[in-house]
């Protein structure tokens, strides 16, 4: 869960394209919602991103038919080969399917994989030493050599024919010979990592199904380099997880071994945080050479040793992170109130650096750079955040520092030690002028406002769908509005996570917050919050189940609610109810299209999506006064400009108020229930009370058409009053003393039930500035007064009548449905 304060990012979508998506496609409102926020509201572009079937002629990457002709000539001449990589995850995989790819030809190619340590990244000049003196004429680079320009002038001037296979962003020459590079050219899928790269070459070089046998790495280093799971990288590791989980390469099987996977459930997730790791240790701690071997070897016993090996090297690798992270923090706890954090520490292991950086800008929502000493001079790695461009601050500070080179997220340094404490000054200003203090709250990203109820297993099935997840495509964050935390308990050995269940209406559903501890959540338990959750699928004991896993709240905060239609003073509203005739229908709203049935979906949650799509609604409800606290509640992070409401009364009085908005959403039922003309008022109607709401709607109706206890209490009222009191009196008596106070319209059915028996008269014009609205007179009664002399009392009875069987009728009907009160607003 998120350590600091967080706010959502919940971006605006087309309700209405949703609507024709999740037709269209047959999905939920809620997977079509995602959809649409992801940029993918067309049809036919969410097809092809859930078929994950994307595949490109591996000849139209730039320089590849240049590259299988350079290939395809050294191997017939029986040239030395040499395959240079990288150590990192892509580098390690690309490396193997090139060489796999050459064996296959009949070649037979030596490799060199740098050292973090001693050659730094990409292609040194020692590397094309070493690989001239070994006679090779044909280099062939993987995950580097892009910027590797003189290196390469080198090899050339050596006597090697070069062939750059690469993903990095080329600088401003090429090198000079052969490149294949998928941002180059124009190639659909321009985000391929290394092993990508090496796979369409491979498909070249072997063809398509031969180079098949590769999807595996392939698959682990996408996931691991985190490229974009979009396009093309969508269908390598779709199919990718696929082969991994039949795999026949030792060196894959004795990884997920000792990761503790089952090949049948290995997901993306696994890959990037389980296997990913272990092969990186190796290049992190020592050398990428054991990773290399282990991906290559036919021999099992060899895997299962080095798979152990590597599993040793994550182990020393997290625990020299560990060490060097509670180092950092207790550094950094001096530093936070500044504008970015730079730590430095003696014997600091710099192959763990740029994962300290990582975890202390998750921490402290800053950027960041670690610096690992030794002697003068310190090599360190820096990480950011979204609203700050890393690169150029290290511009900014270039006089402090040997040199620098990165992107705007990521950076690497080195520097000498005299020179720390001055960086980290003039880097933190640079940061603090760049920085307000909204870039350093987190910001959670909503994929769809959702129900409490709708937290279950179809759709969690449903969302996976949309896998893989990963860089460019994460798991989808719903909020749920309004919810409450409770049941929270301990989780894992030493209860460093939590279990909860989630309450919305009538809905439950269990969740976890990993690395909260239960008294994290203390503080939430019973109060409403707004959180931002992942919906997914939990195997357990042989079963499978939903479950939630919490990313962030906030409490539920008031906001503003802006009443339409109830802008006129009391005795103009009150007059106009007695110029109505009490037998007289109101006039019904010109029809518009029948109203979409959410009954049981729950407000909280069908209001949410509404008010994040950017769309403008108006909520209707059977009495403003009485709703006015549950509302406000729930619309201060939906809503920031405040929400719109409305009762029915003011919708009958005005259609427009609902035609003037995009969506009406009634959270309580209209006078005649779902087939209320009053609901085709506007462009959209979503019907969204429960069975709760239905009562209130009922209650509401009696409190407003069976009059008789209301006459009784207004009528002893006005004749208690003192012959000269004014029409604030008159109004008090009028409205009752009770919490919620008659409206106008109810106070004027009494006024006329009342003149209509002759126990008062009503006088007054439409008021000037500063006179006397109107009066109400009591006249001298009888002792016992019969109400059904009154024509209008029973035609208000009648009306009343007619609504309470409507409403009844609703309480029947699918609004009954079990969990289906609205969250958070009954």
């Amino acid at each position: 869960m998120q350590p600091r304060p967080s706010r959502w990012a919940c971006p605006p979508y087309d309700v209405r394209g949703a609507w024709r998506l999740a037709e269209e496609l047959a999905v939920s409102p809620t997977v079509a919602a995602v959809l649409a926020r992801r940029g993918l509201g067309d049809a036919g572009a969410a097809r092809r991103f859930l078929a994950a079937d994307e595949r490109h002629d591996p000849l139209s990457l730039h320089g590849m038919a240049a590259a299988r002709d350079l290939i395809g000539d050294h191997v017939r001449r029986g040239s030395p080969i040499a395959v240079h990589g990288d150590y990192d995850v892509d580098g390690v995989c690309a490396t193997a399917i090139v060489i796999r790819a050459l064996r296959a030809l009949g070649a037979a190619p030596v490799w060199e994989l740098p050292s973090r340590f001693g050659d730094g990244y990409g292609l040194s000049s020692a590397a094309v030493e070493r690989l001239a003196a070994r006679g090779v004429r044909l280099l062939v680079t993987v995950d580097c050599g892009i910027t590797a320009v003189e290196q390469i002038a080198a090899a050339r001037a050596a006597g090697m024919d070069v062939l750059v296979t690469d993903h990095h962003r080329p600088g401003e020459r090429l090198p000079d010979c052969a490149v294949v590079h998928p941002a180059l050219g124009g190639y659909p899928c321009p985000d391929l990592c290394a092993a990508g790269v090496a796979l369409k070459l491979s498909e070249v070089l072997r063809g398509p199904e031969a180079a098949a046998d590769d999807l595996d790495l392939a698959a682990l280093a996408t996931v691991a380099d985190l490229v974009p799971l979009r396009g093309e990288n969508r269908r390598i590791v779709r199919e990718g997880l696929v082969a991994l989980s039949r795999t026949r390469k030792p060196g894959l099987r004795a990884l997920m071994e000792v990761a503790g996977l089952e090949p049948g459930e290995v997901s993306e997730h696994a890959l990037g945080f389980r296997m990913g790791p272990r092969i990186n240790a190796a290049g992190r701690m020592t050398r990428a050479d054991a990773a290399l071997e282990l991906l290559m070897t036919d021999d099992g016993a060899r895997a299962q040793e080095v798979a152990r090996e590597l599993d040793l090297l994550n182990k020393e690798r997290q625990e020299t992170e560990l060490r060097i992270v509670i180092a950092a923090e207790e550094a950094c706890e001096q530093q936070a109130s500044r504008g970015a954090l730079v730590v430095a520490g003696e014997g600091w292991h710099p192959g763990v650096v740029g994962i300290v950086a990582s975890r202390l800008v998750e921490r402290w929502r800053r950027p960041a750079v670690v610096i690992a000493l030794d002697g003068a001079n310190g090599r360190g790695s820096g990480r950011s955040i979204g609203a700050y461009d890393l690169h150029g601050g290290l511009a900014a500070c270039a006089d402090h520092l040997v040199g620098f080179g990165g992107h705007r997220m990521a950076a690497g340094l080195e520097i000498e030690t005299a020179n720390v404490e001055r960086f980290r000054a003039a880097f933190a200003r640079h940061a603090a002028g760049a920085l307000t203090p909204a870039d350093l709250i987190a910001v959670e990203r909503v994929d769809a406002v959702v129900p409490g109820g709708a937290l279950g297993l179809p759709l969690a099935e449903e969302l996976e769908r949309l896998r893989p997840f990963g860089q460019g495509n994460p798991q989808p964050t719903l909020l749920v509005p309004a919810a409450r935390i409770e049941s929270v308990a301990g989780m894992g050995e030493e209860r460093k996570h939590a279990r909860f269940t989630v309450v919305t209406g009538g809905s439950r559903s269990r969740g976890v917050a990993f690395g909260s501890a239960p008294g994290s959540l203390t503080a939430t338990k019973g109060v409403p919050h707004d959180l931002a959750l992942r919906l997914e699928r939990n195997r357990w004991n042989g079963m499978v189940e939903p479950r939630v896993v919490l990313r962030a709240c906030c409490p539920t905060s008031p906001g503003e609610l802006h009443v339409l239609g109830e802008d006129e003073p009391f005795w103009t509203r009150l007059r106009a109810e007695l110029e109505r005739d009490p037998e007289a229908q109101p006039p019904g709203p010109d029809l518009g299209p029948a109203p979409h049935d959410r009954r049981g979906e729950g407000f909280a949650g069908v209001a949410g999506d509404l008010l994040t799509s950017g769309d403008s609604v108006l909520v209707a409800v059977a009495d403003v006064p009485r709703r006015r606290a549950a509302l406000e509640s729930l619309v201060a992070g939906l809503a920031p400009q405040g929400l719109h409401v409305a009762s029915w009364t003011a919708i009958a009085g005005e259609p427009a108020l609902a035609a003037s908005h995009d969506h009406l959403l009634a959270l309580d039922p209209p006078p005649a229930g779902a087939a209320d003309p009053l609901l085709r008022s506007g462009p959209a109607a979503h019907m969204a009370w429960g069975p709760a709401e239905v009562e209130f709607a009922r209650a509401v109706a009696r409190a407003e058409y069976e009059l008789r206890p209301a006459l009784v209490d207004a009528w002893r009222t006005l004749r208690a009053l003192p012959p000269d009191a004014g029409p604030d009196h008159a109004e008090r008596a009028l409205r009752g003393a009770g919490r919620y106070p008659r409206g106008p319209e109810c106070c004027g059915r009494i006024v006329r039930v009342l003149t209509e028996l002759g126990l008062a008269e009503a006088a007054g014009s439409e008021p000037a500035p500063g006179a006397q609205p109107a009066r109400v007179r009591i006249l001298e009664a009888p002792a016992r007064t019969d109400l059904e002399r009154s024509a209008a009392f029973r035609a208000y009875r009648e009306r009343g009548a007619a609504i309470e069987r409507a409403l009844a009728a609703e309480v029947r009907g699918p609004a009954a449905a079990p969990g289906a009160a609205a969250a958070g607003v009954v």
